[in-house]
């Protein structure tokens, strides 16, 4: 018995619990749209909730289909706040439910098609900063790429791909000239396409730590031999000073023969009295 019990116990299938689902309270459809499609998917409802199922003369495959539907009806409920249940508490199927979210927070035609006018126009014109990172600048066109993807307008990645390219920073121009001829933008993964350039961002960055440490040490280097030159003075007053000095000097040796640095003041010594402070012509001796 205990074996029969255990090998059952073994062989039993395994139940998986029901996926937590995103609470959608109005705020970035696009996310939550995209969350929910995979758990459709994962229950294997997705193609009944995009489009809706027909009745079938088979009581055994419409009574499949209902059950399936309220299932997917169940999830939509559970994944929604308050005021976007009240909007969805006359649906009568998965599909119908999921259309009123999607035309009250993406609008009608008309206003869907003003919106990804605007979003297009922001993505041509977007722009790489010249201090900007390149996981910075990625995450910038994935997020307005998928805004667009959102409202159901297709943007293939090779077209991303290409507008990543032109629109580089100008440390990237090399790379990116490099990166057209040698392989096919049309083939070109955008995942690829970011690792190569967080590569090269990352040999500029050293590169021009290296130049900064090296400049530094230069300057260090021209200080040291600037203090030296000037005798520890360390400015070229000091140094003009010393000059002076030795200028008052000199030029005591040629008046009085002798000369007598006191005080780092140059006194001349007179030939008669052989006194300090005055001239030969001023003695009165």
């Amino acid at each position: 018995m205990a074996t029969s019990s255990s090998s059952a116990s073994v062989n039993a299938p395994v139940c998986l619990s029901q996926p937590s689902v995103p609470v959608f309270t109005g705020q970035e459809y696009g996310r939550w749209n995209l969350r929910m499609k995979t758990i459709f998917r994962s229950q294997e409802l997705w193609d009944l909730v995009e489009n809706g199922w027909t009745e079938s003369k088979d009581e055994t495959v419409e009574r499949e289909n209902r059950k399936r539907d309220t299932k997917a009806l169940c999830l939509i409920q559970q994944a929604v706040d308050g005021p976007n249940l009240n909007r969805i508490a006359e649906a009568k199927s998965a599909h119908d439910a999921r259309e009123i979210l999607r035309k009250h927070c993406l609008g009608t035609s008309k206003v869907l098609s003003v919106r990804i006018q605007a979003l297009r126009q922001d993505f041509e014109t977007l722009q790489m900063g010249d201090d900007e990172g390149v996981q910075g600048y990625i995450s910038r066109v994935i997020t307005i790429t998928n805004q667009i993807k959102a409202l159901r307008h297709k943007l293939k990645e090779p077209e991303v791909v290409s507008k990543v390219l032109r629109s580089l920073a100008p440390k990237f121009d090399w790379v990116a000239i490099a990166i057209e001829e040698s392989k096919e933008i049309a083939k070109l993964p955008l995942d690829n396409l970011c690792r190569t350039l967080q590569a090269h961002d990352l040999r500029v960055n050293r590169a021009a730590g290296k130049v900064g440490k090296r400049a530094l040490h230069v300057k260090n280097e021209q200080l040291v031999t600037n203090f030296n030159k000037s005798g520890g003075n360390g400015s070229s007053w000091g140094d003009s000073r010393g000059r002076g000095r030795s200028f008052g000097h000199g030029r005591g040796r040629a008046r009085g023969g002798r000369g007598r640095s006191m005080d780092n003041k140059i006194h001349i010594q007179c030939f008669q009295c052989k006194k300090f402070r005055h001239m030969k012509a001023e003695c009165r001796a």
